[in-house]
């Protein structure tokens, strides 16, 4: 099998040839982005349920899935773990539904990036991977990039400052037109290390509609820190604009989905407005399907949004999933949402 680390998800790539003698089961089964089509023709395609081992080709069930009419795009994705078994997400993009629409490949081979970032960034990556073993991720956002208290990851963290600095040219060009999605993968990572922070976040955004997942990833973990600087220290003279952050919440992609959710917090926390009527106006449907979703650790933080967005207290909020009146309180926010 092969692994996809990031800072606090893993997701297992489910593999598209040679399989292994005993594939991981699928403990729960996330469907999402369906709102003409009927569900049972997606089970049907689909063809796993809860406690069945995961397909063994990822490219050959979304095929399936995406020659149902109404379809226009499908993607799998396995997370682990929930008591030992993978939770399997299956997104769907509907034909006329909002969608996170992206832009067309870049197609410049010729370009790359200097050894020194690809060597900066895979010392970085190593550490991630160990403090993600050892659940040491807490990070710290103050200066508008990552600095994560694990002192391995933060020495690697510390090194792109000044690459960021002397490259930042290079790496405009590398986000923006590289054809290999690793080197803009790593080009918005780095590049959210520029000292000028304004400078980059129009970068940045574009970054957000990129393609690859990976590339949109890094880009929005980048905003998120410039975003959180920006708002606890107004003088910087830097904002970030929500409107990317809440088209990602109709993504098909999982990581987008919840990337999209944890930034958006800090907007709701800070009484943005404009992030507020803009998740109102298009991400509502998909914050109350993830709501509702049975992975609670990803479920909850689209059910805190929501209640933030309509009024409640976060202690009501946490009092009432504690009590597992989860589906009650939901039904309470949507009829708060139908009298505003």
């Amino acid at each position: 099998m092969q692994y996809v680390l990031s800072f606090a998800v893993l997701l297992i790539a489910i593999p598209t040839g040679a399989q292994p003698a005993a594939m991981p089961k699928a403990g729960m089964v996330e469907i999402f982005g369906v709102r003409k089509v009927p569900v049972e023709k997606i089970r049907k395609a689909l063809g796993v349920a809860a406690g069945d081992p995961l397909p063994k080709s990822k490219g050959d069930v979304e095929e399936r899935l995406e020659a149902i009419d109404g379809v226009v795009r499908a993607r799998l994705e396995a997370y682990c773990c929930e008591l030992g078994n993978a939770v399997l997400y299956v997104g769907i993009e509907e034909r006329g539904s909002l969608g996170l629409k992206l832009l067309p490949y870049p197609q410049d081979e010729t370009l790359t990036l200097p050894a020194e970032i690809t060597s900066a960034y895979a010392d970085f990556s190593s550490a991630l991977g160990r403090a993600s073993a050892e659940s040491d991720l807490k990070d710290d956002l103050s200066q508008g990039h990552s600095l994560l208290q694990n002192l391995p990851a933060r020495i690697a963290q510390e090194r792109f400052v000044g690459l960021a600095e002397l490259y930042i040219d290079t790496l405009r060009k590398v986000l923006r037109e590289a054809a290999d999605p690793e080197l803009r993968a790593v080009a918005a990572y780095v590049i959210g290390y520029a000292p000028q922070k304004a400078e980059v976040i129009a970068d940045l955004q574009t970054g957000l509609q990129d393609p690859d997942g990976s590339v949109r990833l890094n880009a929005a973990r980048a905003l998120k820190a410039i975003a959180y600087a920006g708002m606890r220290q107004p003088e910087l003279g830097f904002k970030v604009q929500a409107t990317w952050f809440v088209e990602m919440l109709n993504s098909v992609e999982l990581s987008d989905r919840l990337e999209a959710v944890r930034t958006l917090m800090l907007f709701v926390e800070k009484g943005d407005e404009g992030a507020i009527a803009s998740i109102r106006e298009r991400g509502l449907p998909s914050l109350y399907e993830m709501a509702r979703w049975q992975h609670l650790p990803h479920a909850l933080p689209a059910y805190l949004l929501l209640g933030r967005i309509h009024g409640w207290k976060d202690a009501a909020l946490e009092a009432a999933w504690s009590a597992g009146e989860r589906e009650k309180t939901l039904k309470e926010i949507e009829k708060t949402q139908r009298r505003k």
